[in-house]
């Protein structure tokens, strides 16, 4: 290390008074380490901060990082929360932190080794600021006991919750790989199969998950782990809720919670009969983004966004992706319906549609968008017309953009029943 690194690594005595935790005593060994700042700004800084230390207002060594701009405020706030996070999780009894895999506004979350069993786990530890908040400690736990009770090899297992100091912590199964999110940046777009193998292996773990009584209400892209080996795994069940929990259920009556890009109609409105269908939405939704690389509904702000899933109509993902087979394009469109009734009531039923489209055949629970109901009626209508002629049924609008196979089962229909329709009329003649 150099002298300049060493000198900021030992502190001064102004920033030691002024920092109990110790941060600004080896903030200059961080950014050094970072390659915020070269050893010759180092040099610049310790002239500048023994210069100011004979002053009447003495400055800090984070004064002079962000007056010369060798450090802004939100980089010195990211530094900070790392620090801390850091220190806190060294103190996890019967773990030893190996790095940080990620951090976002509820947690920060580590990679560790379990001393006792010598495996990797990965440590997800709330950050301190939330440590005094009932309401966020009690959804921290919450999401430990709820991944307590389900065992499936498509769901993030859990082994372990406490506390630690001030901090709270929850261990849980490591998954070396990354999200759905991550593939959607990195390739815009899932093929059709591939898509369908991912959605296969959520809907599993999400049968699981209802079949013991809990819904996740957070399904979304970020939320699905893929493993190097290509499991999925589903992760992050801090907002599930289970469905005996009725007074739960009453207390968040009104209320959104969820993503809003993959948020279902009913959680939006803040039904209390929240059930499977909504977690059938969600997954839905990431499906449409991952095999058209957008989301189902966009807007300039979540409400905006809210609002289009209540009103507006899906624009069907065949129609962004014209090589979208059919059956995925009517999957996606029944896991979508803006009613509940309308979609999958179970995931089971998704299931038999997703193995049979995997397997190039039409979905038995999805529907056509080719009313058939309605092709009968106007054949049954013409065969009351001079001569017996049918004429050509109307199609849905998004019909022509179905696969060739959907429109020449329609065509065989049509002409079987045309020409049945005519017999009919010769004979009366």
């Amino acid at each position: 290390m150099s002298a300049a690194a060493s000198f900021f690594s030992a502190g001064d005595g102004t920033d030691s008074a002024k920092s109990s935790s110790g941060f600004d005593t080896i903030l200059g060994k961080i950014v050094l380490e970072r390659g915020l700042i070269t050893t010759e700004e180092i040099d610049l800084c310790r002239s500048l901060l023994q210069s100011s230390s004979s002053s009447d207002n003495p400055r800090t060594f984070t004064d002079i990082l962000i007056e010369n701009e060798f450090l802004t405020a939100r980089q010195l706030s990211r530094l900070r929360t790392d620090f801390e996070a850091d220190r806190t999780s060294q103190k996890i009894a019967g773990y030893r932190i190996l790095k940080k895999l990620g951090s976002g506004a509820m947690a920060t979350v580590f990679l560790a080794k379990q001393l006792s069993l010598d495996r990797l786990v990965a440590i997800k530890v709330l950050p301190k600021k939330f440590s005094s908040n009932a309401k966020f400690i009690e959804r921290f736990y919450k999401e430990g006991r709820a991944a307590a009770r389900l065992n499936d090899p498509n769901i993030v297992a859990a082994y372990d919750v406490g506390q630690s100091g001030e901090h709270h912590y929850f261990v849980m199964e490591y998954v070396d790989g990354d999200t759905v999110y991550d593939r959607i940046v990195q390739k815009k777009r899932f093929s059709d199969n591939e898509a369908i193998d991912v959605v296969r292996q959520v809907a599993s773990a999400l049968k699981h998950a209802h079949e013991r009584g809990f819904i996740h209400r957070d399904i979304k892209p970020k939320n699905m782990m893929i493993s190097a080996s290509g499991a999925v795994k589903l992760a992050d069940l801090g907002l599930a809720r289970a469905l005996s929990d009725k007074e739960a259920a009453e207390a968040e009556s009104g209320r959104a919670y969820g993503t809003p890009y993959y948020i279902s109609p009913e959680q939006i409105r803040g039904q209390v009969d929240i059930g499977p269908p909504a977690d059938i939405y969600g997954l839905g939704a990431t499906f449409y983004h991952m095999v058209t690389g957008r989301v189902p509904f966009d807007g300039k702000n979540p409400s905006e966004v809210m609002h289009r899933h209540l009103k507006s109509e899906l624009v069907p993902p065949d129609h962004i992706n014209p090589r979208l087979s059919a059956g995925c394009a009517q999957v996606i469109e029944k896991m979508m319906a803006k009613h509940s009734k309308d979609r999958y009531q179970n995931c089971a039923d998704l299931i038999i549609d997703l193995e049979l489209v995997r397997k190039g055949q039409p979905p038995h629970f999805a529907e056509s968008n080719l009313d058939l109901h309605k092709v009968a009626n106007e054949l049954k209508t013409a065969a009351a017309l001079p001569g017996g002629r049918a004429p050509l049924p109307k199609v849905a609008p998004s019909a022509p953009s179905r696969t060739l196979l959907t429109v020449l089962t329609a065509a065989c229909i049509v002409s079987v029943l045309a020409n049945l329709v005519l017999v009919i009329a010769l004979l009366a003649q």
